[in-house]
């Protein structure tokens, strides 16, 4: 029996995302009859679901999340430039026929860090924590930016090193609890997140002017963004970047753009 037009968000862990109230909020204010939901997909079932996703009248598309978003690449009929220059994917969706990948963390992230360098922050040298699939999104979009003094902190010095080579990096890799003493800095891996220790807070060598995004978004103040507030730097949320790419991929799924003009309302009710 059809359930009417949905998408949704996947991955694993699942529990925690918001983007089914983002994207619920959006739905509801605009007075479109479909619905976005999340479902917990893991590594091993990622094919089983695709396989039953391309054949359902109602999909519109998935959000895709950790640690999916590699393999959401592989698995695709075709992909955006975008989603083909990072090697990872956070949007599914068929079209013509054909099951197609994109990327609209890269976007999110190029306009966030735009913004910083608008209000002034030091963007000489800057810090990415990570090498997986949020990691290579925000290569792509520092590339885009013209940023390329980057220096990638990882556990995995070996798959590290190979992500520096592939985006031609000239900064060695260097453990992940290396102190932080660059402009800014990236959170691309999901510690800091409720439940898993910040194993890197420590900011008190970084510059005035300096900068902190973190892409963690639960908790919405992490142990890192308080840090950061502490020291007296400029900070970008999980939940920012997540409503920023939420926006373009609304767009994607439902055909119509999202009422912006209400984030007040929005963001009172993803704080409640």
């Amino acid at each position: 029996m059809s359930t009417g037009p949905f998408a949704e968000v996947i991955g694993d862990p699942i529990d925690q995302s918001l983007s089914p109230a983002i994207h619920g909020f959006w739905l509801e204010a605009l007075g479109i009859d479909a619905r976005y939901g999340r479902q917990r997909v893991t590594r091993a079932e990622f094919p089983t679901y695709l396989n039953e996703r391309r054949t359902d009248p109602d999909w519109r598309g998935s959000n895709v999340t950790m640690p999916l978003k590699l393999d959401a690449v592989a698995l695709a009929d075709a992909a955006a430039d975008r989603a083909v220059a990072a090697g990872a994917a956070n949007v599914l969706m068929m079209r013509e026929g054909r099951l197609v990948a994109a990327n609209t963390d890269v976007g999110a992230i190029a306009a966030l860090v735009a913004r910083l360098n608008d209000a002034k922050a030091r963007m000489g040298s800057i810090t990415l924590l990570g090498n997986g699939g949020a990691a290579r999104a925000a290569l792509v979009a520092l590339k885009l930016l013209g940023l390329s003094v980057v220096r990638i902190q990882a556990r995995d010095l070996g798959e590290a090193v190979k992500l520096a080579v592939e985006f031609g990096l000239e900064a060695e890799p260097t453990p992940f609890t290396e102190q932080i003493v660059s402009d800014g800095l990236i959170n691309a891996t999901p510690l800091g997140m409720a439940g898993q220790e910040c194993l890197n807070c420590d900011l008190s060598r970084m510059p005035v002017g300096g900068w902190v995004f973190d892409m963690v978004t639960s908790p919405g103040d992490t142990p890192l963004v308080e840090a950061a507030r502490v020291r007296g730097l400029l900070v970008i949320t999980g939940l920012e970047m997540l409503v920023e790419q939420a926006t373009t991929s609304f767009k994607l799924f439902f055909g119509q753009d999202p009422p912006r003009d209400r984030d007040g309302e929005l963001w009172q009710r993803l704080r409640q």
